[in-house]
């Protein structure tokens, strides 16, 4: 277990598990955004790490977003220093060059729905909410929001949950292909460890190499992903991991993967 009592991990079977845990609604604050980007940081260079899945601590809040009290002074110092914290815990979690699972148990509101954006599969509980509902207190999403949001279920729902307010149900999410899964009350942490372990089945070096050409559209061409392809595919005869995938499979073995 991790020392930090804001965001509390621990590692088995080459999962790390994060829990939000800042009671009562699992608030952001800027103590807590620099230790999940000091965590994830930690975790990149940890080469036993295949996957992380992150989850609230409680039943009813996945994350409820930022601490408003932030912001109810109307300082732009700190709107600045919490705006950043926020981009640079969000971004490192983005760029997790595993696979990043949210199992979001409750309510995910504002900052809350953006680390489960920054994720790159979602798994909510059948009670859950989603919203962004930053333009009602006079905010906006600021950690990735209108970005991730809209490349996930495109300009109708993100002006809708965005600009209009709406709060989603996770069936809704499920719909609109803002998650990836539903499952009952309970049962979403469960679900994203059992998605994580399939991880440890591939090679953590061609997971890291196909994650990035995935999100290579998110700000180039599709030209410049195919390119990118072919150069990732050679880089990964630089590995050891590229032999043992190849030859385990023809002497009809599992592979022992080494992540390098």
């Amino acid at each position: 277990m991790s020392e930090s009592s804001l965001i509390p991990h621990q590692i088995q079977d080459h999962v790390a598990t994060i829990t939000i845990s800042i009671p009562p609604a699992n608030t952001w604050t800027a103590a807590s955004l620099n230790n999940l980007k000091s965590l994830v940081d930690e975790l990149n260079a940890n080469r036993d790490v295949y996957a992380l899945v992150i989850t609230g601590q409680g039943e009813k809040f996945f994350s409820a977003g930022a601490d408003l009290n932030v912001f109810a002074g109307g300082d732009k110092e700190s709107a600045c220093l919490m705006s950043r914290a926020f981009g640079e815990a969000f971004e490192a979690l983005s760029q997790f060059r595993g696979v990043s699972i949210a199992a979001i148990n409750g309510y995910a509101m504002g900052g809350g729905l953006e680390v489960a954006l920054a994720c790159d599969i979602r798994i909510a509980e059948s009670h859950a909410v989603l919203a962004l509902p930053e333009a009602k207190v006079g905010l906006l999403p600021c950690a990735g929001g209108t970005q991730n949001l809209t490349a996930l279920v495109g300009e109708g729902w993100a002006k809708r949950i965005i600009l209009c307010g709406e709060q989603v149900s996770a069936q809704q999410a499920l719909q609109i292909k803002l998650v990836e899964e539903v499952v009952g009350k309970g049962q979403a942490l469960g679900a994203a460890s059992k998605l994580a372990k399939q991880v440890a089945n591939q090679s953590p070096s061609s997971v890291a190499a196909c994650k990035t050409l995935i999100q290579n559209n998110r700000g180039h061409f599709v030209s410049h992903g195919l390119v990118k392809e072919r150069e990732l595919f050679i880089q990964l005869f630089d590995t050891e991991d590229q032999a043992e995938g190849v030859n385990a499979f023809l002497e009809k073995r599992p592979p022992q993967w080494k992540n390098r």
